[in-house]
């Protein structure tokens, strides 16, 4: 009766196999390339933010025109108006009159957006009314000093 032991390599005994095991790579590269794929398919699905067409002033107000309703998100800083508008668009600025009283008017890009600045000599408040119209949004900042 023979043992166990391999003596001239013909017994049934598997030695270790020398080659790398291939599943556990294959199917990380698989799941990598299905979560790049899935990044670049919803990057293409990714709403654009609105674009702002145009700006029309009116006495004692600001009309901001889009293509579809933005975030609009307001504060006061010290008798100034800021509003940021998650929206894309070109930088403007000018002044409007608001009781016969100047009010500067800026409108910047920022990383989340466009950022609007309004400054007066007196502290302002502002009342912003939303509707579609004409196909696109109409936002009018109506202001009024404190």
């Amino acid at each position: 009766m023979h043992g166990s032991e391999p003596e001239d390599g013909l017994h049934s005994t598997l030695e270790d196999d020398p080659r790398p095991r291939m599943w556990p790579r294959f199917l990380l590269a698989l799941a990598l390339f299905g979560l790049l794929l899935g990044m670049m398919i919803g990057r293409l699905n990714a709403p654009q933010p609105a674009l702002l067409q145009r700006v029309e002033v009116l006495p004692g107000a600001l009309v901001l025109w889009f293509d579809r309703e933005p975030k609009v998100f307001v504060e006061r800083i010290e008798g100034t108006l800021a509003m940021l508008i998650e929206t894309r668009g070109k930088e403007a600025g000018g002044q409007l009159l608001l009781d016969g009283r100047p009010v500067n008017w800026r409108i910047v890009r920022v990383e989340r957006g466009l950022l609007l600045n309004l400054v007066a000599a007196l502290p302002l408040h502002g009342a912003l009314k939303g509707a579609a119209e004409e196909g696109g949004w109409r936002l009018e900042i109506s202001l009024r000093a404190e």
